[in-house]
């Protein structure tokens, strides 16, 4: 089987070229070298990722922090936790990457996707209110791009109808909600510290929560593989698990990276904000809302609609001439919408194979673009660029403005 394989980090980006700052070569914290070394010189006896779970723990102002390789495994253990039976429910954002939803696949759960807000990226409670039903367990919102969903109306909602809330917060961190920072708010929050994430390591993601029992149900399930010693036997595993341990090299590097992080996401607040001011300043173009509830807006990734009216060209196009222009990384995002993007699961659904056989699944299930209109309306005409990073100065900010300007000109209807 011939197949194009996604590539990931600086991989993905190494071939692009711009006017534009790119986050690769990823800047390092001080400090990266001399916990390196440390691991090294205490013969891998050091508890590194134990300083690095305390650590973040603290600056979120959360109990429990557990690391994990990545964050797809951090959100795959998280739904192992769960201990949700096969066919139950959960709903999830539309928009997102493959990670959020693996794991809930795996563990053979079915995802819902509401639609999204009319002109943004992210589901809110009145799109998922109608997807609830009496096999839904759980909410899982991402933050996409860094934009916080407005989370107490969810909160509320899921309250009312006995609901988990988690966050993916793997494009949002130490971005404020009213006052309180992203992954803080709802029961647990799954975190990237993948390279071309804002807080960048190697690789890398966490699971936080304030929850106890939930704390050691994900070590136990993600990292000691369901494993617990039995006296005169050994180790029984009562639980299928995992070893989703991270490595003390990759918690080196991410403690590095937590003790330059926070004026980094500042500035990226900054510089977003200047950005999107100037892009609502020329005709035709709709940069995505920032809405007053994001106190601090955690961007890993600008982004702004066309209006179709107001162009003779696509919305494919006009981010080809952008990129060509000199905003490197500029494209589209159609594939972040899930229920176009995952055709495996369209084709388990429509040939009802396990869990959409009936039982476990509750009724029939159809996963297409059409099913959240509003998200495939928006992604049609939405342009990004995830090379948006803290090393943008006013400057860039007006230059990606004045490219923005001059291929919207050059395609005026």
């Amino acid at each position: 089987m011939s197949t194009t394989r996604a590539q990931y980090g600086a991989q993905a980006v190494a071939g692009l070229r711009g006017s534009l700052p790119n986050p690769f070569p990823r800047t390092i914290g001080p400090n990266a070298a001399r916990y390196l070394q440390e691991v090294v010189d205490s013969g891998l006896t050091s508890d590194m990722v134990g300083r690095f779970e305390k650590a973040f723990a603290k600056e979120l102002g959360v109990k429990h922090c557990i690391a994990t390789p990545g964050c797809t495994p951090a959100l795959a253990v998280l739904a192992a936790a769960f201990g949700f039976e096969p066919g139950d429910e959960i709903i999830v954002s539309p928009v997102t990457d493959y990670g959020t939803v693996q794991g809930l696949i795996r563990e053979n759960y079915i995802p819902v996707f509401p639609d999204t807000e009319p002109g943004t990226v992210n589901m809110s409670a009145r799109t998922i209110a109608p997807c609830i039903t009496d096999r839904t367990r759980a909410i899982l919102v991402v933050h996409k791009t860094g934009l916080i969903c407005d989370m107490d109306p969810i909160n509320e909602l899921a309250a009312r109808h006995g609901l988990i809330v988690c966050e993916d917060v793997c494009q949002a961190v130490f971005g404020k909600y009213q006052g309180r920072y992203a992954g803080t708010l709802a029961l647990a929050a799954g975190f990237s510290f993948d390279s071309e994430k804002t807080l960048g390591s190697d690789v890398g993601g966490c699971v936080t929560t304030d929850d106890d029992g939930l704390a050691e149900r994900l070590r136990f399930i993600g990292q000691s593989r369901g494993g617990e010693m039995i006296p005169h036997f050994g180790r029984a595993h009562t639980a299928p698990g995992y070893a989703h341990r991270m490595t003390q090299s990759t918690a080196a590097i991410t403690l590095a990276q937590l003790e330059i992080i926070k004026p980094q996401v500042e500035k990226r607040d900054r510089m977003i904000r200047r950005l999107t001011r100037l892009l609502a300043e020329i005709p035709g173009i709709i940069p995505l809302p920032i809405p007053d509830y994001v106190e601090v807006y955690s961007c890993w990734m600008a982004g702004f609609s066309i209006e179709p009216a107001a162009f003779k060209c696509s919305g494919e196009e006009f981010a080809a001439q952008l990129a060509k222009a000199g905003v490197s990384g500029a494209g589209q995002g159609k594939y972040y919408l899930m229920p176009a993007a995952l055709t495996f699961l369209q084709e388990k659904a429509e040939k009802k194979i396990y869990p959409f056989s009936q039982p476990p699944a509750s009724r029939a299930y159809h996963y297409s673009a059409d099913t959240c209109p509003q998200a495939r309306d928006f992604l049609e005409h939405f342009i990004r660029w995830s090379t948006f990073c803290e090393k943008y100065e006013e400057e860039h900010c007006e230059l990606a403005a004045q490219l923005v300007a001059e291929v919207a000109e050059e395609n005026r209807a």
